[in-house]
């Protein structure tokens, strides 16, 4: 991984676990309100979404593959995806600015509906992102190690994702050696040892001598015509 891509994944990383947080705690403060004789079905989604987001991140943020990092983020995207759906469906288009005064049931009471709408917007709108964000990192993972396979990483999706270089970078890791490798000629070729060497033309081939080191000749042989 290049160091753009190692600060880009942090960054990342970093903004997910902000915004999951933020969620649970939001989502903590409704279980405490209304657990368990009201809402107990989304009040429980909203704490294991951004739970298992959490605890999915710090598993993955050191020890991760390519194959296993997007199938863990289509998982949490999912997930994501249904949470922001569920709260848009409560909470819907409604302006809680207009609902001062007015008292939602809670377990043991009542709260400011005002509140409790402006929370759940909060909910909605962290979902969304999360969610939006988990579906540009799969793309971009995903474009990456398509080109690292592109550079001849063949198992670049099994590779550690610190392998995949970023846009307009070579795959693989800044002090990873990089050895010359030997050049084969496309063609066959045949070195002169001397005397009258006899070479079997190949069928529509010419047979063409160059001089090679030390003024030795070196036969070899091209299709078509020499031109």
């Amino acid at each position: 991984m290049t160091v753009v891509f190692t600060n880009i994944r942090i960054a990342a990383y970093v903004f997910i676990f902000a915004l999951s947080a933020t969620v649970l705690g939001v989502a903590s403060n409704f279980a405490k309100l209304f657990l368990p004789h009201v809402q107990h079905d989304y009040t429980i989604f909203s704490l294991v979404v951004p739970s298992v987001t959490i605890f999915a991140l710090l598993l993955i943020l050191q020890f991760a593959q390519p194959v296993v990092e997007v199938l863990v983020h289509v998982v949490l995207g999912i997930l994501w995806l249904t949470m922001a759906s569920w709260t848009s469906d409560i909470i819907g288009p409604m302006q809680c600015y207009i609902l001062g005064g007015i008292s939602t049931p809670t377990n043991n009471g009542s709260m400011s509906a005002r509140s409790y709408c402006y929370q759940m917007k909060v909910m909605e709108a962290f979902s969304w992102a999360m969610f939006i964000s988990l579906l540009g990192f799969i793309v971009i993972v995903i474009c990456l190690t398509s080109r690292a396979i592109a550079f001849g990483r063949r198992y670049a999706w099994t590779e550690h994702i610190s392998q995949l270089g970023w846009f307009g970078e070579l795959p693989g890791y800044p002090t990873e050696a990089v050895y010359p490798r030997p050049y084969y000629s496309p063609y066959p070729y045949y070195p002169y040892q001397g005397g009258s060497p006899y070479v079997q033309q190949m069928p529509g081939h010419s047979v063409l001598i160059q001089s090679g080191a030390n003024g030795v000749p070196m036969v070899s042989q091209m299709p078509g015509p020499v031109p």
